[in-house]
């Protein structure tokens, strides 16, 4: 699937609504792409008291479900498809399931994409002695 095709399925998740006073979600949607060519969804949740997540580790979630873990390329976006970068979380989170996925294409803004690696520049788990 080529970027533009991931964001627009990133877009297509997204679709905000309020359920109550304290939670609202779907305002960010998310696109995974794995290396076997599997695509993941995932939408945010936003809470009043910050416990919500973010679209990436939900599709993360759904991903791990199907027993995948090696990400080719992902993408946030909100629904009028301009992309969304990932927060730190979601970029550890990613970092963290495989050191392949450092070399996962992710589009940071609309038409600029980077490996997940070059915005994890200080990534503390190299060099450590860890083994992912």
């Amino acid at each position: 699937m080529n970027s533009k095709e991931l964001k627009k399925v990133a877009a297509a998740a997204a679709s905000p609504k309020e359920l109550n006073d304290f939670v609202a979600y779907g305002s960010v949607g998310a696109a995974i792409e794995t290396v076997d060519g599997n695509i993941y969804t995932g939408i945010s949740i936003d809470t009043a008291c910050s416990m919500g997540f973010c679209a990436e580790h939900a599709a993360v979630a759904e991903m791990l479900k199907q027993g995948e873990y090696r990400i080719k390329a992902f993408v946030a976006a909100d629904p009028q498809g301009n992309a969304v970068p990932p927060c730190g979380r979601c970029r550890e989170l990613i970092s963290q399931l495989s050191k392949e996925n450092l070399e996962a294409v992710v589009e940071v803004e609309n038409d600029t994409f980077v490996l997940l690696k070059d915005i994890l520049p200080y990534d503390w788990k190299t060099n450590r002695g860890r083994e992912w």
